[in-house]
Order: C-alpha cells, then sequence, then structure tokens
C-alpha cells in the first residue's frame, strides 16, 4: 500500500490559501484494497469509504490536521467491522436493582441462552408436526409448561405484557365496556397508561371507585347495566398506597363479575412461580392464585421476576385463549424462535425444581448477607494492593428487586464504598467507561457498588475495573 494514494489534497480558496481536503472515495478504496476481503460487496465499500471521506473532510474544516493514509485505512476497515458487531456493551450491574430495566431486565440463565442458540442456529420444528410432516400448532413447549406451572386450561405467549394486556381487553369487544378501580389506572412504564391500552383495543373504560379506596359493591352499577362486560385488575406491581385504602377482595369480585357474565383479567406485571415470603419478602400474587380466585385470565411479564426473555404470559380459561389466538393482532405480537425457545428453558427450570439454583434473578434474590460481606471483603482486600486503602471500603447496603416489582421492599445487602467525597460523578463515570463498564450509585458521599447484583464469577472483573477508575 503506498500513502501516497490516500494523502490529504491540497487545494486554493478564493483568497489563494491552501487548505486541505480528503482523498477520493476511489483512491481511498484502492488504498485498502490488501486490507480489505476479496469476497465484500462493492456498494458496502463504497457507502464505507463515503462516511470515511465525509468524517475526514468535516475535521479537515474544523481546522484540525489531516489523518495519516494508513489511519484512514484503519477507519474504512474498522467502519465496516463495526456494522457487524451490534452487540450492545455488557456491563457489570452493581447498582443493588436485581431487575435493572435500563440494562436489559433479568439477566437469563444459562440454560435459556443456550436455547436460544440453538434456535438460532439452524432450522427447528417451528411450525410442522413431527409425526404428520404438516403444518401444525406454533411451537407449544413454553405455552405447557406455563399450563403446568399455573393450572391454566391453556396459555398463548406475546412479545410482551403491555401485549398480553391489549389483547386480553379486547375480549370486552368493540366499544364494549371494561371496569377499572380509579386506584388502578396507571403509567405501565414507557408512558403507556392504562386508559391508552383500553382506548387502542377497541373498548370503553369504565371508571369504578376512587383512587385510594374501591370495593367489590362499587363495580355492581356497571355490572348490572351491561356497561362494563369486563372487569380488569391490574396489580400495582410499581408502587404501593398506604393509609387509608381498601381494595376488593379478588374471589369476590370474580364472584359478582361471573353473576352478571362478565369477565375478569387479571394484570399481575411481574408475575411471580416462586413464593416471594421464601425470601423475607411481600407476598407478590402468583397466577395460580388468581386463576383458583376466579379470574377468567392472568396476564404476566416473562423478563421480570419470571427471570427469562422479554415475553407477555397470558394464561387462563381455553375459550377465552383461542378467541385471543384469532384475533388478527395476535400474529403481530406473537415472540419469534428464540424468545420461545428461552422462554421454554426458564419456565423448565421451574418445573424441574431448579428455578432457585439456575435463574440469575431468583440466584440474586436469595443470596445470604454473610457470603456478600465476604466476597466485598476479598475484593477490598485484593484492591487494597495497588489503592490507597482509604478510597475503598466495605459497607452494609439495601438492594432492591426492581423492574417493577415489589415496590418499597429490600434486601439487606453488602458492598464497596469507593472514593473520599470528592470527584463521585467523575468516578462513576470512569467505572462505566471502562472495560468492562460497572454501573454503581452514589449514596452517603461515596460510590456504591452492591454485590448482590454482580455474578460471584464477576468479582475479579469488577476489582480489575474498580482499580483502573481509582488509579491516579
Amino acid at each position: 500500500m503506498r500513502s501516497r494514494h490516500t494523502s490529504a489534497v491540497a487545494t486554493s480558496d478564493q483568497d489563494g490559501r491552501e487548505r486541505a481536503r480528503p482523498p477520493s472515495v476511489e483512491r481511498l478504496i484502492a488504498a485498502a484494497a490488501s486490507d480489505l476481503a476479496p469476497d465484500l460487496d462493492h456498494a458496502a465499500v463504497v457507502a464505507a469509504a463515503r462516511t470515511v471521506t465525509a468524517a475526514e473532510r468535516t475535521r479537515l474544516a474544523a481546522g484540525e490536521p489531516a489523518r495519516t493514509p494508513a489511519a484512514l485505512v484503519a477507519e474504512l476497515t474498522g467502519e465496516l467491522a463495526r456494522y457487524v458487531d451490534g452487540s450492545p456493551t455488557a456491563v457489570i450491574n452493581a447498582t443493588g436493582v436485581i431487575i435493572h430495566t435500563n440494562l436489559g431486565r433479568a439477566p437469563w440463565p444459562a440454560a435459556a441462552i443456550e436455547a436460544a442458540r440453538a434456535a438460532a442456529a439452524g432450522p427447528l420444528l417451528l411450525e410442522l408436526d413431527r409425526t404428520s410432516g404438516r403444518r401444525g400448532a406454533r411451537f407449544r413447549l413454553a405455552e405447557e409448561h406455563l399450563i403446568a406451572l399455573t393450572g391454566a386450561e391453556d396459555a398463548l405467549v406475546t412479545n410482551n405484557n403491555a401485549a398480553a394486556v391489549a389483547l386480553t381487553v379486547s375480549l370486552a369487544g368493540r366499544r364494549g365496556g371494561v371496569a377499572v378501580s380509579r386506584g388502578e389506572l396507571v403509567e405501565i412504564g414507557g408512558g403507556v397508561r392504562i386508559p391508552e391500552i383500553v382506548r387502542r383495543a377497541g373498548a370503553r373504560l369504565v371508571e369504578v371507585g376512587t383512587t385510594n379506596r374501591t370495593r367489590v359493591a362499587d363495580f355492581e352499577a356497571a355490572l348490572a347495566d351491561g356497561s362494563a362486560r369486563l372487569v380488569l385488575r391490574v396489580h400495582p406491581s410499581n408502587f404501593r398506597q398506604e393509609g387509608f385504602v381498601e381494595a376488593p377482595d379478588p374471589l369476590a369480585l370474580a364472584e359478582l363479575a361471573h353473576r352478571h357474565g362478565a369477565l375478569v383479567v387479571d394484570d399481575l406485571g411481574s408475575g411471580a412461580l416462586l413464593p416471594t415470603e421464601r425470601f423475607g419478602l411481600a407476598h407478590e400474587p402468583m397466577p395460580s392464585e388468581r386463576l383458583a380466585a376466579g379470574s377468567d385470565i392472568v396476564t404476566f411479564s416473562g423478563d421480570k421476576l419470571v427471570g427469562g426473555p422479554q415475553a407477555g404470559l397470558i394464561v387462563g380459561r381455553a375459550d377465552l385463549i383461542a378467541r385471543i389466538r384469532r384475533d388478527p393482532f395476535a400474529r403481530a405480537m406473537r415472540p419469534d424462535k428464540t424468545t420461545l425457545a428461552a422462554l421454554a428453558a426458564t419456565l423448565g427450570l421451574y418445573r424441574a425444581g431448579r428455578a432457585q439454583a439456575e435463574i440469575p434473578v431468583w440466584q440474586m434474590i436469595a443470596q445470604r448477607p454473610d457470603d456478600l460481606r465476604a466476597r466485598a471483603d476479598a475484593i477490598a482486600g485484593e484492591l487494597s494492593r495497588t489503592v490507597p486503602r482509604s478510597r475503598i471500603g466495605v459497607t452494609a447496603t439495601l438492594a432492591t428487586v426492581g423492574g417493577g416489582s415489589l415496590p418499597g421492599e429490600t434486601l439487606p445487602s453488602w458492598g464497596l464504598a469507593l472514593g473520599d467525597g470528592k470527584g463521585l460523578e467523575g468516578l462513576l463515570t470512569r467505572l462505566r467507561l471502562g472495560h468492562p463498564a460497572v454501573i454503581g450509585r452514589i449514596a452517603d458521599g461515596r460510590v456504591l457498588l452492591d454485590l448482590r447484583t454482580v455474578q460471584p464469577a464477576r468479582d475479579g472483573d469488577l476489582a480489575q475495573a474498580v482499580a483502573g477508575a481509582l488509579r491516579p
């Protein structure tokens, strides 16, 4: 490769002053010929070269020095390589928030990762009956697991819980009334609100009760005169009301609705499949409990307390699930093969009795504080060899479940306290920009890294990242 092919070209402006300009696209490609694979599509190479030369033109116009020929060639090959590196930046979550929405919510269990990889790697029996060789029902294993785990007659998987709620609300029919307690007209995230979901489903919202107190009797009028064909109960999974509050008993409300021929749909949001009291947390309603209490349909998420991929899970009466399957929008909201495979593997761990041991969300929830402290002491001890001890401490913290689950509930935890009260935002930024990236938080005048949300296998990586961020 000869550098003269890509040298910046000097031209004169109207005042006679020389200014540099980047090489032409053709000259850049020619210079890079030996660095590019021979089977690359020429149009793709041209497009990338135009991006590089345009960026160089901007730099030169700003008065910056011209880059060397080798740097421009490296930029071109790097640009092409970046197109196929679509992976988001992996991070160490040291926030103490187990299901962190901004960090991708639930980390998948190893079985789910392997199942998704296998599903993506080649053909599979997604909608083909193995016995007859004809088209069959879409991959049903995840739904079969849901039926077994919840006691439902049937189940359906959608791409997220908002989709599941929208599809089930449509059971009310066009302009059919959907009765919702005013205390449950919530925003479920991303600016999406229950009243908007009801309207977009083509139904009509019927508000019942008050913000803080709603009783079974409040639904009577709307159900008796046919104003409401469906009762939607929305579990307050991302907030908590305290004080002068009251909510209707699920069983009594279901009995009232059924007497008037109305349906009952429960949106549980997180949808725990293990009893949360086992871990010292408040009770989170389980889908099986709400079905037993008379709900016709229950919806919940796959990527929160279930601990798997993003999905909306619908369980309940077989005839209603069949109606939802026939909804034209059900096809628009169905997940792909990798999600179905990962979800089936995750749910299979519950049926096999291995959820607490192998699903990361439950692993993190179940960790003992003493074990977390021992890990924190070990990391601090290793760091003290290269970092002043005054900048490293071990401290008790409080972790949360997060992801709109169990609001107000905390878990005792331990972590690292970094810094000396100065430049904390800068330290937090250095951790975030490091390799690996570490996400923490500032509290009590220190940067806190909570170990409950850090997988033990990453302790060494965490120590390396902290050492780099604290290094002068």
